[in-house]
C-alpha cells in the first residue's frame, strides 16, 4: 500500500472515534497501558531470572514501542501515526520468531532462515489479500498461526511452563476475533471491541516473552 502525499491524512476505522479530535478514542487510548504493563512486569521477570540481555531486553523495548505507537494512532488517527502503530508489531512478530527458534529451540541458522522465511511468504499472502478483509485482521493470520506452531514446539521441548505458548495462541485467537467484529458491532455496542484487542494482547505479548524468558538459557550459547 503507497502512503506517499498521504502521511498527515487522518483516518477513522474504528467504532469509539467520531470526530478527529485527539481525545475521540479515550477507551481504546488508555487501554493501551496493558502494553507498558506488561513490559514493566517482563523486565522485572527477566532481571529475577538473570536473563535481562539484549535478546529480553530486545523484545521488552518493542513491547514498549508498540504500546506508544498505538497510543498515537488512537489519539492523532493519522496515516503516520498508522504506520508507528504497525511496524513494531511487525518487528516484534519476526523478533520473537528468530530469537525463540535461535535461543530457545536452539535450532541452526538454516532452520531457523527456512522457519522465517516461510512466515514471509505467509505474511505476503495475508497482506495481498482485498482490503478492510476481516476489518484488516487479515494480516494477522500468519501470526497466530506460527505462534501456534511454536506453542507445539515449546510443548514438545521447553523445560518450564509448556504450555505457555500455547495459552498465548488461545488468548491471541480471542482477541483477532475482537478484533475483526468491531466495525460489525457499531451499531449495537458504540464502543466497539478494539479496546479488548489492546488488553488481550497485553496478555499475549506477555505469555509469549515470558515464556522465551524462562527457557532462552537451556540452550542459549551466546
Amino acid at each position: 500500500m503507497r502512503y506517499d502525499g498521504r502521511m498527515f491524512e487522518q483516518i477513522d476505522i474504528y467504532c469509539e472515534r467520531t470526530d478527529f479530535t485527539v481525545f475521540a478514542e479515550p477507551v481504546n487510548a488508555l487501554t493501551n497501558l496493558a502494553f507498558f504493563i506488561a513490559a514493566a512486569l517482563l523486565y522485572v521477570l527477566a532481571r529475577r531470572e538473570q536473563a535481562l540481555d539484549w535478546k529480553s531486553g530486545l523484545l521488552i523495548a518493542l513491547i514498549v514501542v508498540i504500546g506508544t505507537g498505538s497510543t498515537l494512532f488512537h489519539t492523532l488517527a493519522t496515516v503516520w501515526a498508522m504506520l508507528t502503530d504497525s511496524l513494531p508489531i511487525m518487528a516484534f512478530q519476526i523478533s520473537f520468531m528468530v530469537l525463540y527458534i535461535r535461543f530457545a529451540l536452539g535450532w541452526n541458522c538454516w532452520r531457523s532462515a527456512a522457519m522465517l522465511a516461510a512466515f514471509f511468504v505467509a505474511m505476503f499472502a495475508a497482506m495481498s489479500a482485498p482490503r478492510g478483509t476481516l476489518n484488516g485482521s487479515v494480516e494477522y493470520i500468519p501470526a497466530l498461526v506460527f505462534v501456534t506452531i511454536l506453542g507445539v514446539l515449546h510443548l514438545k521441548y521447553a523445560a518450564r511452563e509448556r504450555f505457555g505458548l500455547l495459552v498465548a495462541s488461545g488468548i491471541f485467537a480471542l482477541s483477532l476475533t475482537l478484533r475483526s467484529i468491531d466495525e460489525a458491532i457499531c451499531s449495537a455496542y458504540p464502543m466497539g471491541t478494539h479496546f479488548l484487542w489492546h488488553c488481550l494482547n497485553g496478555c499475549v505479548l506477555y505469555a509469549c516473552v515470558r515464556a522465551f524468558i524462562l527457557n532462552v538459557k537451556k540452550n542459549d550459547a551466546n
